[in-house]
């Protein structure tokens, strides 16, 4: 456990104590734990992994209010996890919601952030551009209307014995499924992960705008699967018009939406390599 922001964080950490920091950002509905293998390979290069459990998440304190959610304090939370571990900058890492708040990261902390690798989400801009001028996206993207919707989607999701949450790992993380199910059904914790989508997609907030502000001057790499459920190529392909830096973008063919599952080997080997 490390404090960082005012919360308690359950981390889970291995490598040197002296070796680089690489922070890994899981995503909704998953936990620290979606970053095992990336964890141990990343420490077995040398390097100081850490994967938090995120705000809401696994045994990291869960603030109740909806606006605690707001992107600016997520970024805030890595920015102490860094501080935390006694560094001023690390590398980012980071999947689905991890992949949203390493983005922005990178574009608020620039002096912070040594090197980006994202996977399955390109940048904030080219998906908000894809939601409104691609047809794919914007039906890939249509769940979104029901997760902001306090009350309705904490039944529709939890309903069955959590039965369309499974459905979204479609048997791609296999037992690590089972747990991260296990902590959502936690009182609060469903509600919490879907506070990361109501505090920032909800009536009223101007995410397209907000997403036109991240510039990113790290070097980068963005990996995609081309079976991704919810996320699409027009998407991937137009975040280089985004970027101020190096950029590389790696088609995974084949892989769908959990990368770091379905893909442990090759997500690891991007990692380090992005890393130098």
């Amino acid at each position: 456990m490390v404090q960082a922001n005012g919360l308690r964080f359950r981390v889970l950490a291995d490598g040197p104590a002296d070796g680089d920091l690489v922070v890994m950002l899981h995503g909704f509905p998953e936990g620290a734990e979606s970053w095992t293998s990336q964890v141990d390979a990343v420490a077995r290069s040398g390097r100081l992994a850490v994967a938090p459990d995120m705000r809401g998440y696994g045994l990291t304190d869960a603030p109740g209010n909806v606006e605690d959610y707001a992107i600016g304090k997520l970024v805030d939370d890595v920015a102490g996890i860094v501080r935390a571990f006694g560094r001023d900058s690390a590398h980012i890492a980071g999947h689905d919601w991890g992949a949203i708040v390493a983005w922005f990261f990178a574009g608020a902390h620039p002096e912070m952030t040594k090197t980006l690798t994202v996977l399955s989400v390109g940048h904030p801009a080219a998906v908000a551009d894809a939601i409104r001028n691609d047809e794919d996206q914007a039906k890939r993207s249509e769940y979104i209307r029901l997760f902001v919707i306090e009350g309705k989607a904490e039944t529709v999701l939890s309903e069955d014995d959590h039965r369309r949450l499974r459905a979204m790992f479609g048997g791609a993380v296999g037992p690590a499924g089972e747990q991260f199910i296990r902590s959502m059904s936690r009182p609060g914790r469903l509600t919490a992960g879907l506070n990361y989508y109501r505090a920032n997609f909800g009536s009223g907030r101007k995410w397209a705008e907000i997403s036109r502000s991240v510039s990113v001057a790290a070097p980068t790499t963005l990996l995609w699967g081309d079976k991704d459920m919810a996320l699409g190529r027009w998407q991937a392909e137009h975040t280089a018009d985004h970027m101020q830096g190096e950029f590389q973008l790696e088609v995974l063919e084949g892989a769908g939406h959990w990368l770091q599952f379905e893909r442990p080997d090759e997500v690891s080997r991007s990692i380090i390599g992005r890393l130098g």
